[in-house]
């Protein structure tokens, strides 16, 4: 039985997502959903 993919909510669109194997080593520190989420942090975060 597979165990269920840990998850996390984005700090910009506040939606949560899944972990994603390209995010494997640096899931700790992954904050935002997608690269469009990052890239407009400025107007939501800070």
């Amino acid at each position: 039985m597979k165990r269920p993919l840990p998850s996390k909510i984005c700090v910009v669109c506040e939606r949560p997502f899944n972990w994603r194997r390209k995010w494997a080593k640096d899931w700790d520190s992954v904050r935002y959903c997608s690269e469009r989420c990052r890239r407009n942090r400025a107007k939501k975060v800070e």
